[in-house]
């Protein structure tokens, strides 16, 4: 898949226009999505020496992106009359979604398995309605 990946809130914690602390998991897992094979693209509103700043702070620690800020490295908004800042991907991970951003491992956990996120809601609550063992049938 194509993701593209907020910087500010999402990769570190929102200091914008300073970089804040990196969010737990962020880097590591994203890494990891990039050997499933899936192509990254860093999406920030980031732009100039504050854009820099962020894809040096991720580069630095292991991540590089396919393309920033664009469908693909090669793109150039001159030679295309058609250009819109809106990416053509099949996947935005931002902390301004609906309710905020999961942790790390919930959205590893549901780019791997496809889920949404009502998908791995309806998993966990299956998981909790398992029967329950002796006692604490018991003692509810």
């Amino acid at each position: 898949m194509n993701i593209a990946v907020d910087f500010d809130g999402t990769i570190v914690e929102h200091k914008y226009p300073a970089i804040g602390r990196e969010r737990p998991f962020a880097i590591e897992t994203l890494k990891k999505l990039q050997k499933d094979r899936h192509k990254l693209i860093l999406w920030s509103v980031r732009e100039g020496r504050l854009l820099e700043e962020a894809v040096a702070f991720c580069r630095e620690r292991g991540l590089e992106f396919y393309a920033i800020n664009r469908d693909y490295p090669e793109e150039e908004k001159e030679q295309n009359n058609h250009f819109s800042r809106k990416l053509k991907v099949d996947l935005f991970i931002d902390d301004r979604n609906l309710g905020g951003i999961p942790d790390w491992g919930t959205i590893y956990e549901m780019i791997t398995h496809r889920l949404s996120y009502e998908d791995l809601m309806n998993k966990y609550e299956s998981e909790l309605e398992r029967p329950k063992g002796f006692w604490s049938r018991l003692f509810k």
